[in-house]
């Protein structure tokens, strides 16, 4: 919910709809925000769309994706919108409950589509994938992060990897491995039944990155998405490749648990405001876990790393307009 009076200030979460895996493309003066909605919307069209001016003010526009043909997927999770050479490249997951996600990217002329997939399967032979994070690096090349499984090493579980895109609607050469869980707090489930075999499970997932004073920042969130344990963390290195480097501590680094307030803060993108600042924009549950809500908090950028003023659940400045 908002307050529009004099003082200009805003408490989160910022939308009062349902609205997971939150994302925001600044395009000229306007905001679109897309999110995993739970429901198609408008003639049956997946992914919620919202416009807003000033991050804080959204507008509902209705639904983005044209739904695939036939049954072969139900579920579809973590939209992220590029723009690039005149077009939009909606990329997403698609699949059948926690089974069989496969990313895949749609088509559109306008920011709120509608769009159409591709008929390209990016990542056809991983038998999971999702939350895929196109990212263009200052040179030009484009870049997908998403989350994965991995079945080997001390932590098994999903975890995050990168390769580079090559025309938008392809993944040119192998993947490469961006992190894998090093803490307890990333556990997901003990004893967690998979691939025919029964796992400690540990979870990254909803990678985001962007570069600031010459370095990259990945952002994600680590650990059970219905827990308080649930957060957003970062990593750093000096190529989008990697090495990635976590700060020290035990826990996530940025938004955690605020209990009576604010549970299971996550799955953010990052996007700068109209008043120059950045900003995290991420979900979080209400205390009595009804729904999913998007929710804003100002980053500050220090020579430690990125800091958030968060997870907020009072008063804060709407970014002014300059």
């Amino acid at each position: 919910m908002t307050d529009a009076g004099p003082a200009r200030t805003y408490t989160n979460p910022v939308y009062p709809g349902y609205f997971a895996d939150p994302f925001v493309l600044r395009y000229g003066q306007d905001y679109y925000a897309y999110g995993t909605s739970g429901r198609p919307h408008e003639v049956g069209r997946v992914f919620e769309v919202l416009h807003s001016r000033d991050l804080v003010h959204w507008r509902s526009l209705g639904g983005a994706l044209e739904p695939l043909p036939g049954a072969e997927a139900r579920d579809y999770w973590a939209p992220e919108v590029a723009h690039h050479a005149g077009q939009f490249y909606l990329y997403y997951s698609a699949g059948v409950g926690d089974r069989g996600h496969q990313l895949r990217v749609a088509v559109a002329d306008q920011p709120a589509g509608p769009f159409r997939d591709s008929g390209s399967v990016l990542t056809p032979d991983n038998p999971f994938t999702i939350d895929a994070h196109p990212f263009q690096d200052v040179d030009g090349t484009w870049y997908l992060y998403y989350a994965c499984d991995f079945l080997d090493g001390e932590r098994v579980g999903t975890a995050l990897a990168v390769a580079r895109l090559e025309g938008m609607t392809r993944l040119a050469g192998p993947s490469r491995t961006v992190l894998r869980a090093s803490q307890d707090w990333q556990l997901y489930r003990r004893g967690r039944e998979m691939y025919g075999a029964v796992y400690d499970w540990y979870t990254l997932e909803g990678p985001f990155v962007v570069r600031r004073a010459g370095r990259y920042f990945c952002f994600y969130s680590g650990g059970a998405w219905e827990e308080p344990s649930y957060g957003v963390s970062y990593a750093v290195a000096d190529h989008p490749f990697g090495p990635w480097t976590e700060p020290p501590g035990n826990g996530p680094a940025l938004l955690r648990t605020v209990p009576g307030h604010v549970l299971g803060p996550g799955h953010n993108s990052v996007v700068t405001g109209p008043d120059g600042r950045d900003y995290l924009v991420y979900h979080a549950w209400d205390p009595q876990k009804t729904a999913r809500r998007m929710r804003l908090d100002a980053i500050e950028w220090t020579p430690d790393g990125p800091r958030v003023d968060g997870p907020s659940f009072t008063p804060r400045p709407v970014p002014a307009l300059l």
